[in-house]
């Protein structure tokens, strides 16, 4: 049996060290949390969109269910980040689901639009590639450090989903060009922002071949990147 003073001992211990404390907290974070929960939902949603938007493609009630579907994965997108983030949840669970989730839900857009004849394979291929190799980078990347996202990242995700969801709406034939102008713009700095994305893993990989550490890209608050 442990003495009072060597519990004592102990619990200042962690007391003063934020690593260990950190380390109790994540260990004792269930996987059904409800940030998990909002993710697992995202993935559900994702097959009923693609069933409900390549059913009907062309009846305006569908295409409104369809863009009303995906706006409501995208908000449990946003909403299971900021939860993450404020209660620093971080799990196995969500690093790998989360990703998924977000990859799956824009990528079966992309893929959907193209489908109906709504936009050029050639921008989903373009983009899709750099989605899910930028994602996939970021795994391999980890023997170097975290690499942390950027504001661009964060634009980019925000350009598609209003990029997406204006060209999923059955607008009328003098606000298509809005859509247009927002996919033009979510194109150019998804490639933009897939390229720092390349040069900053090159340098992560350099920085640890030379044996310098990578600059510390702070300590993970929770297993959601606020965008990539």
């Amino acid at each position: 049996m442990s003495s009072p003073a060597g519990q004592d001992d102990a619990h200042n211990t962690n007391q003063h060290d934020p690593d260990r404390q950190r380390a109790d907290q994540q260990g004792s974070t269930s996987t059904w949390n409800v940030p998990n929960a909002l993710t697992a939902f995202r993935l559900v949603l994702v097959p009923l969109f693609a069933i409900v938007l390549l059913s009907h493609p062309h009846d305006t009630g569908w295409r409104i269910l369809s863009t009303v579907i995906f706006v409501l994965a995208i908000f449990t997108d946003f909403l299971d980040g900021r939860i993450a983030r404020k209660y620093h949840i971080i799990t196995t669970f969500g690093k790998l689901a989360d990703p998924i989730a977000d990859k799956a839900l824009t990528g079966m857009a992309f893929i959907g639009l193209s489908i109906i004849g709504e936009l050029w394979w050639w921008v989903t291929i373009v983009i899709l590639v750099r989605e899910w190799g930028i994602t996939l980078l970021r795994f391999v990347v980890l023997r170097y450090g975290v690499m942390a996202a950027r504001k661009g990242g964060k634009i980019k995700t925000v350009l598609q989903a209003v990029a997406l969801g204006l060209l999923l709406l059955p607008l009328p034939h003098w606000l298509l060009p809005l859509g247009w102008v927002v996919m033009a713009a979510a194109f150019v700095v998804t490639v933009v922002t897939g390229v720092d994305y390349l040069l900053e893993a090159n340098r992560m990989r350099r920085a640890a071949l030379r044996g310098a550490a990578p600059p510390a890209a702070g300590t993970e608050t929770s297993d959601r990147p606020d965008g990539s």
